[in-house]
């Protein structure tokens, strides 16, 4: 069991610990200790977790970076949090369980129940995208998003309500983390859903688009014609 406790505040990280490993004291467990979320994201990166113990507030920066950053990797999560308010969002990103601070052994113990009578975690499809409205988390429903253009550094999603939504994301970014089977990226500057593709179109000048089911035309980039032509026929 390899466990990670991203919390800034010392003396509560190191009560974590201490309840980590009474609880788990007939299992083998290491527990890795991140004071901040740059740290925390590093060690995601570089090594296996099967347990991450998240506080929201990490010197005034937000956990749900980590699990926006992190929403393909195969880990449970479990908030530990005074910022009660957040838990419906927490939920909504497939936290196993909000343990809201001040918190005792009980309760921990509870969350830790919870994920001794769960099955591994999966590998999840993609769901939500979060976006940062007015310095608060947002969260947009992938089934919502129609497409997504890319905006320097930045991603614009457009949805089929008619609104956009500006992500902190780069397309390259989205590209990697959106399901395949969904969205397919068409150009440098344009992801969009598999089942509005209508056509491809031969250009002249030998340039490409596709022509989606409601006749609107979008560019293709010459690296992208061939597997688009593939899947269309």
């Amino acid at each position: 069991m390899n466990i990670l406790i991203l919390e800034d505040e010392m003396r509560i990280a190191r009560r974590l610990t201490r309840m980590t490993k009474q609880y788990f004291e007939y299992q083998p467990a290491h527990i890795e200790l991140c004071d901040a979320l740059p740290k925390g994201l590093a060690y995601l990166e570089k090594h296996p977790v099967d347990l991450l113990l998240l506080d929201l507030n990490l010197n005034g920066e937000d956990g749900f970076d980590v699990l926006q950053a992190m929403v393909s990797r195969s880990f449970h999560t479990i908030i530990v949090s005074a910022h009660t308010d957040k838990a419906i969002t927490a939920f909504a990103y497939g936290v196993l369980d909000f343990v809201p601070k001040p918190f005792d052994v009980p309760r921990l113990f509870k969350a830790f129940d919870r994920l001794r009578n769960t099955t591994p975690a999966p590998e999840q499809a993609l769901q939500h995208l979060a976006v940062r409205t007015a310095g608060t988390l947002k969260l947009i429903p992938l089934a919502s998003v129609q497409r997504i253009t890319g905006a320097g550094n930045y991603s614009e999603l457009l949805l089929f309500n008619g609104h956009t939504e500006l992500h902190d994301k780069s397309l390259d970014t989205l590209e990697q983390l959106l399901p395949h089977d969904q969205f397919v990226r068409i150009h440098r500057s344009y992801i969009t859903r598999w089942q509005d593709c209508e056509k491809l179109l031969i250009e002249p000048g030998g340039r490409y688009s596709l022509q989606l089911k409601n006749g609107e035309l979008l560019p293709v980039g010459r690296s992208r014609y061939k597997e688009l032509r593939n899947q269309l026929g």
